[in-house]
């Protein structure tokens, strides 16, 4: 028998009082602060809208140990501070009786958050008002049985958090492995990766694989055909009204991926001007805002203005493997990166950009990379999608054994 079970069986075996937080508890709210008050060399949080610190501050006006609601911006957060802290008037802070603990109280809000969550009114700022907070319904066992309660779940969430940092460490580092591998495949220059010797690279010659290959280098401009992306006006409903047609933003490529098939918004046929739509097998690369993002398009569509569309020539259609341009483009991103015009609003330098040269590798070269590659990716693919579901199931278990941890029989009449 378990020590929290004993403990309840020997001291409320009828069951538990329930009562209202603010019964047992005072709800204080913070003194307004203003980031010029904040002190340069504080070290005490202050918490406001968030349970971001708002800054640091040289004074505290609540004790360490405390439990504090977010009551504005992000209202209805729940926080937990061991040390010493300035709530501002956006926070309230829960000063416990002598009946409850400040930890068993943070525990039991952040397992019932629903209660919280659902008296916030949304208006231009979202406010969760004192009153809510005194009306949540909280079980009372003893100081003893809170005690235990704590320090399990202390123990399991500390837990949960290893193997979430654990977990993560994983997938980044094959992250980087994947990088690592797919920059060396890609860089066709002896010097870099091993291959061939400095002697052939002069004749553009590259050995890889025990076999040599002669690689042909041309400019960005020399091998695609390049097109800003536009937004068809959104006072019009003739454009969108029922449209079919894939219109991408940088959301498609961070909810999707970067081979695009279709999109959250789209267009109308009556929205495409000029040289028509980006054809399929073509590419978008962001020049403006988040620079250094790229996507092939598998479908014919179009994009905003953030993004450039990339189409080889057709005098080298024949020669550049579709799959072989997208990896490569990696390549390209990180040039976009290191080549901006940061007056104003940052862009690529499109001049730079047009003289960057890109390998043109024998077809049979390129089918090898991307084999490899594509074997690579879909390795990282897996584990991408699996350690985020193994991250889920960890959280789900805790929150499932907090729940039954911190739910009572109700105590008899």
């Amino acid at each position: 028998m378990s020590k929290l079970k004993e403990l309840i069986d020997h001291l409320c075996p009828n069951g538990v009082e329930y009562t209202t937080l603010g019964n047992i508890a005072e709800i204080k709210r913070g003194v307004r602060v203003v980031k010029s008050d904040l002190a340069i060399e504080g070290s005490i949080p202050v918490y406001q809208n968030s349970l971001t610190p708002l800054g640091y501050y040289s004074k505290s006006n609540f004790n360490a140990d405390t439990t504090f609601v977010i009551g504005a911006g992000a209202a209805g957060e729940i926080g937990y501070s061991a040390i010493p802290y300035w709530g501002a008037d956006d926070c309230y802070s829960i000063i416990c009786s002598s009946k409850i603990i400040s930890k068993y109280v943070y525990y039991q809000l952040s397992n019932n958050q629903i209660f919280l969550k659902s008296r916030v009114r949304t208006a231009s700022i979202p406010r969760l008002a004192r009153t809510a907070i005194e009306q949540f319904p909280i079980p009372v066992p003893p100081i003893e049985v809170q005690e235990e309660i704590v320090k399990i779940l202390d123990r399991f969430a500390d837990y949960a958090a290893e193997l979430q940092a654990e977990l993560q460490a994983e997938l980044q580092a094959r992250k980087e492995q994947y990088e690592y591998y797919r920059n060396l495949l890609l860089t066709f220059n002896p010097s870099a990766c091993g291959c061939g010797t400095d002697g052939e690279q002069e004749i553009k010659i590259t050995t890889w694989g025990g076999h040599s290959y002669k690689i042909v280098w041309k400019t960005m401009g020399e091998v695609f055909e390049m097109r800003n992306g536009y937004t068809p006006s959104k006072n019009n409903p003739v454009f969108w009204d029922g449209g079919t047609i894939p219109w991408f933003r940088m959301e498609d490529i961070r909810d999707f991926g970067r081979i695009l098939s279709d999109s959250y918004q789209h267009i109308t046929p009556a929205a495409i001007k000029g040289k028509g739509l980006f054809k399929r097998n073509s590419f978008i690369l962001a020049t403006t805002a988040t620079i250094g993002e790229h996507a092939m398009l598998i479908a014919d569509s179009l994009a905003n203005q953030r993004f450039t569309n990339l189409k080889v020539r057709k005098s080298l259609d024949n020669k550049l493997v579709p799959k072989f341009v997208y990896y490569y483009m990696f390549i390209v991103d990180e040039f976009c990166k290191n080549n901006t015009n940061v007056s104003g609003f940052a862009s690529v330098d499109m001049g730079k950009l047009k003289k960057m040269q890109f390998p043109i590798p024998p077809l049979e070269l390129q089918e090898k990379i991307v084999a490899i590659l594509d074997r690579f990716e879909t390795l990282v693919n897996d584990l991408t999608q699996g350690l985020p579901a193994e991250i889920a199931a960890v959280k789900e278990q805790y929150e499932y054994y907090r729940n039954k941890l911190l739910t009572f029989k109700p105590l008899s009449a």
